[in-house]
């Protein structure tokens, strides 16, 4: 299983190398899931591949436990995930992913295989939160443009900027949308102001130390039983059993 699937471009090189007996990648965005879905079918034609649309957060029921002996669950999320969350969210979705597994019978010998960025220097984390191409800025500015049109909102789009931070009591990089003049708009038929400075907190990436990431793990109901860094111990890859 696979929560937040994404573009799921490291997934292949994990089915090739425990080859498992059926895979269910989970997402809420439900066409995505599909698409992708069946692009990964054609690449493994003798794989029985099981989207499963909904969040993860809320209770998911997974596909039927076949008939006869099954090999332990493997769930598999590689991505920033869960550097999204607060701690206590963070912990709760761990929890979740656990009892998904209770509910079908599946806890036995299960595996999971997380990502989690590392705590590393500040500029770096800055530079990439706030790349020369502007990329994030772009992503983080769309924002404005979906509650203008969701949320029937007259946000001026030239009236803010892209600041990311680091927070380091936090141990989090935040990116922020800062209003760049006095701004006054309005959002689902509500009025707001905001002075020039101002901020609008959009997203944190929270970063975990060497042993942070072994204690969230724990609380959650894991235990971690080994670990992979990169070279520079820029981003770690953590297996922990079902506790």
């Amino acid at each position: 299983m696979e929560f937040a699937r994404g573009s799921s471009r490291k997934t292949p090189h994990l089915l090739r190398a425990i080859a498992p007996g059926a895979y269910v990648p989970i997402d809420i965005s439900g066409d995505f899931l599909r698409a992708s879905s069946a692009t990964l079918a054609q690449a493994f034609p003798n794989l029985p591949v099981i989207p499963l649309e909904g969040d993860f957060n809320q209770p998911l029921t997974l596909p039927q436990k076949r008939s006869g002996a099954m090999p332990p669950a493997w769930l598999f999320s590689p991505g920033s995930t869960i550097g999204n969350m607060e701690p206590d969210a963070a912990v709760d979705l761990l929890r979740a992913m656990r009892r998904v597994l209770d509910d079908a019978s599946v806890a036995d010998g299960a595996m999971l295989l997380i990502g989690m960025d590392r705590i590393k220097d500040q500029d770096r984390l800055i530079a990439a939160y706030d790349d020369a191409a502007g990329v994030t800025a772009a992503f983080n500015l769309n924002l404005i443009t979906r509650i203008n049109r969701e949320l029937e909102g007259d946000l001026p789009i030239d009236g803010f900027a892209h600041r990311a931070r680091w927070n380091d009591a936090k141990a989090r990089v935040e990116m922020h949308l800062e209003a760049v003049r006095p701004l006054h708009f309005h959002v689902a038929g509500q009025a707001f102001r905001m002075a020039r400075g101002e901020t609008i907190h959009t997203e944190s990436s929270h970063k975990y130390g060497v042993r942070d990431g072994r204690l969230l793990l724990r609380s959650g109901g894991w235990e971690p039983v080994r670990e992979w860094t990169d070279a520079d111990g820029l981003f770690s890859l953590i297996l922990a059993r079902a506790g």
